[in-house]
């Protein structure tokens, strides 16, 4: 608390006394909270910013009782990206040819290099290498105390390697080697805090069934994946899958979950509060393809009464079909 007092008059020293304050990372400071507290108390207002979800946590409520407001920043979505590389936003009434074709072009680049600006902006660095680098080193070991930097970095690494696919903690256990299916758990939490990869449950009206089912792991950037994993990561319909589903955590949050029916077809997503089921495909060219995906849709729609659902592709649009370039420019997915 004295450091933050010191801070504070020579502020007011250099710049006289302002009432409002940007803090990065104040996380890593010890007693950051009693000081914030303090000075909210007194009429100051404080934006934090960091790289670790603890800011949006339970342990931010506990420190900051009604005194925040939790503001979650992701990497580009796919509109933002068409600003940041100056491409005008189509009217998709009224997409002609070769505007069509400029939007489908731009939305596999998006695919590809991800949402990540500095990424973007300068892509001959290795940033997205040195920011995971960096995150596995600092977010994670150092944060969490974690002596088995080895298996923490096989456990991401596989976790990057299998974006969109179910997990079974126990099999990571006996694959990696790790000591328990609770270290297992700890390490992809760590992971989860520190914003690299988000761990989905399998939906059930029990809280206990959801717990012991597989997970569906999806990364924080498409573009990263592919610098870290790329040689396990060429299917284009799993970073598909993993763009639509960072689209839908930006605007409903948590309260995603993934859907096996009772004759065990699997849904990609489900969102319960608006009962609505969306399945990826790449393509539905494929008459196996296109009946494997309707069908395991119907039979989630049938077993939720009142239950919608659609499927995104990558380019085909029919009855509750929708090209996803189409889909991530809506005001609301």
């Amino acid at each position: 608390m004295a450091d933050f007092t010191k801070l504070h008059e020579l502020l007011i020293e250099l710049f006289g006394d302002r009432k409002i304050f940007l803090l990065d990372e104040i996380q890593n400071i010890e007693g950051w909270e009693r000081f914030i507290n303090r000075m909210a108390a007194g009429g100051y207002k404080f934006y934090l910013t960091g790289s670790n979800a603890s800011l949006l946590s339970k342990e931010l409520g506990t420190k900051l009782t009604g005194r925040y407001l939790p503001v979650e920043l992701f990497p580009f979505s796919f509109k933002e990206y068409l600003k940041f590389k100056k491409i005008a936003l189509p009217d998709l009434a009224r997409l002609t040819t070769v505007k069509k074709g400029m939007l489908k072009n731009a939305f596999l680049g998006y695919l590809k290099n991800g949402g990540i600006p500095q990424a973007l902006q300068y892509p001959q660095l290795p940033i997205h290498k040195t920011m995971y680098d960096d995150i596995i080193n600092r977010d994670v070991a150092t944060r969490y105390k974690i002596t088995d930097l080895k298996s923490l970095k096989e456990l991401a690494f596989y976790l990057f390697g299998n974006i969109s696919s179910l997990i079974s903690y126990n099999k990571l256990k006996q694959l990696l080697q790790l000591g328990s299916v609770n270290t297992v758990s700890s390490y992809i939490d760590y992971l989860g805090t520190a914003w690299l990869v988000f761990a989905i449950n399998r939906y059930a009206f029990s809280i206990k069934q959801q717990q012991i089912a597989n997970k569906k792991i999806y990364s924080i950037d498409t573009g990263l994946t592919k610098s870290v994993a790329f040689s396990f990561s060429e299917d284009k319909g799993k970073f598909l899958e993993n763009t639509v589903f960072l689209q839908l955590r930006r605007f409903y949050g948590e309260d995603i979950y993934y859907y096996k029916t009772k004759k065990g077809k699997e849904v990609d997503f489900y969102l319960p509060k608006k009962k609505t089921f969306i399945q990826v495909c790449q393509s539905l060219h494929d008459p196996e393809t296109r009946e494997r995906e309707e069908q395991a849709l119907f039979e989630a729609m049938k077993e939720v009464k009142g239950a919608d659902g659609f499927i995104i592709t990558e380019d085909e649009k029919e009855t509750s079909v929708v090209p996803a370039y189409e889909w991530l420019l809506a005001d609301s997915p």
